[in-house]
């Protein structure tokens, strides 16, 4: 029998929802984040202004109060200060929970977490080996092309134009 927190499980259990919306820290704001800045909001855990919540997409401004633009023309949008800075506590607070989660069961079962972590290492090794083999090739035949490339190159360039020739006479 497991004792493993439900709500840990529950982020271990695909959910089959794929959002197409504005993502802050990978998840979904309008479908996510706001309903939960919101319900926090209720119960008094956060007090979030309700414009932020309203408008959660800003238009950036420029220092000037000019409207932002990016490289390619398009104006800058960005999230509410607040939400932002709600859901980087949030991001924060979650990896502090789950280094926490992995040093209790750590803790708890020394011997079986580490007998878990040398298998996991020995299991994972075939597949470094050939990355990493893999790789080398993909480097060595890059390395191929650029030379080959590049003695081309220079041929091209060493090679004198061959146009019509002219008699030249006196």
């Amino acid at each position: 029998m497991s004792n493993t927190p439900n709500y840990i499980k529950s982020l271990l259990v695909p959910n089959g929802q794929k959002a197409t919306e504005r993502r802050v820290w990978s998840i979904p704001l309008e479908g996510i984040w706001i309903p939960f800045l919101t319900a926090t909001n209720l119960q008094g855990d956060t007090a979030l202004p309700l414009d932020a919540l309203g408008a959660p997409l800003r238009l950036a401004y420029a220092q000037d109060g000019t409207v932002k633009f990016s490289k390619s023309g398009r104006p800058v949008i960005r999230v509410a200060k607040p939400i932002a800075d709600s859901v980087k506590l949030v991001r924060e607070n979650f990896a502090a929970n789950l280094v926490s989660f992995a040093e209790g069961v750590a803790t708890t079962n020394p011997k079986g977490f580490e007998a878990l972590q040398k298998r996991a290492r020995e299991a994972g090794k075939p597949i470094a080996v050939k990355d990493r083999d893999n790789m080398q090739r993909a480097i060595a035949e890059a390395m191929e092309r650029s030379m080959a490339e590049a003695k081309t190159e220079a041929k091209a360039e060493a090679t004198p134009p061959q146009g019509d020739k002219v008699a030249v006479t006196a």
